[in-house]
This record gives structure tokens, sequence and C-alpha cells, in this order.
């Protein structure tokens, strides 16, 4: 019988999917969130004190990153029911992606800065708005890219071991920064 080239499974389970997510997305939000805090100048942002966000020093921002493990399981509930056709096609990440930007980010019904409802309700100035997507728009890519090439090959090794080292260390030093904040 000739060789034939090996068969992913299209189709993951929904816990695998749902672990497989939530490292994903965590990673990309920890690493787009760094970025974004240093090149977009968020300590700025965030300290003003009429700026709608919690400072820096809250311990509350340090359980982000820990948090986004709920955030993972929840896409991963919506791409669920999409897995064939997300995960079979070969540019099953860019659906995905699109998915993410235009439900997630522009079409959401609330009106945050940057969605479609935040440029008609807020009084926010256009360039803050889209400043944002210079954070939002690249980690949509980069979690769907990541998350459909993980899911399309389950066998490499390597593959669950890095991204499974860089998730804990996403979650754990923000706790062990909580824990020392706690500890003053």
């Amino acid at each position: 019988m000739p060789d034939q080239a090996p068969v992913h499974d299209s189709s993951p389970r929904f816990i695998s999917l749902a672990v497989k997510t939530a490292v994903c997305h965590t990673i990309t939000y920890v690493f787009m969130g760094i970025l974004a805090f240093h090149f977009l100048h968020y300590a700025d942002f965030m300290n003003k004190p009429n700026s709608g966000m919690r400072p820096t020093t809250d311990p509350l921002i340090l359980l982000g990153p820990p948090l986004q493990i709920v955030r993972g399981v929840l896409f991963a509930s919506i791409f669920y029911p999409f897995r064939q056709v997300l995960f079979a096609r070969k540019n099953g990440w860019l659906l995905m992606a699109w998915m993410l930007i235009g439900l997630g980010i522009l079409g959401t019904f609330a009106a945050p800065a940057g969605s479609l409802e935040g440029y008609i309700y807020t009084t926010i100035p256009i360039g803050i708005q889209t400043r944002g997507y210079l954070e939002i728009v690249p980690q949509a890519l980069l979690l769907s890219a990541l998350l459909c090439y993980w899911v399309k090959h389950p066998g490499k090794t390597w593959l669950n071991w890095a991204l499974g080292a860089l998730f804990a260390l996403c979650v754990t030093f923000p706790l062990l920064g909580l824990l020392a904040l706690m500890k003053r």
C-alpha cells in the first residue's frame, strides 16, 4: 500500500478545542497586550483619573491574563459548531479572524471605542478609537492562525510543550505579582 499523507482531525472534540483556544487566546492576549502597553502608552491613559479604566496598580489588572481562560472557553464554544468550516479549510483561520473582528470588534451590540456603535454614540475622537485596532486586529489574526495551526497539527509534541510553557508563564507571573501585592 502506498504511503499516504497523515490525516489530521479537522473536527476536534470540545474539551480539546476549549483547552487549545484558552491557551492560544491567553498567549496572544498577553503578547499583544505587552506590545500595546509599551508602544501605545497604555499606562499613561489608564492612570488618568477620568479614563474609565482601572489604574495599572489595581490588583484586578493582574488577574487579566489568568481570566482570559474564561474568554478562551467562550470563544471555543462559538468556534465549535463551525469546526468543519474553520479547521478543515486551508484558510479557515482567516474566516475565524473575520468572525472575531466582524462580530467581536466592529459589530458588537455595545458602543465601545472602535465599534460601529462607538463611532455613532460616543464622543471619543476617531483617532483614539481606531488606535485600538493596532492591538486587537493583530491579536485576532494571531489567535486564529495559531489555533488553526495547532488544531491541524495535534501530533507536534514540541508545539504542545512550547505553547503549554508560554501559557504557564502568562498565567503564573501575574498571579505571583498579585501575591506579592497582597503581602505588602
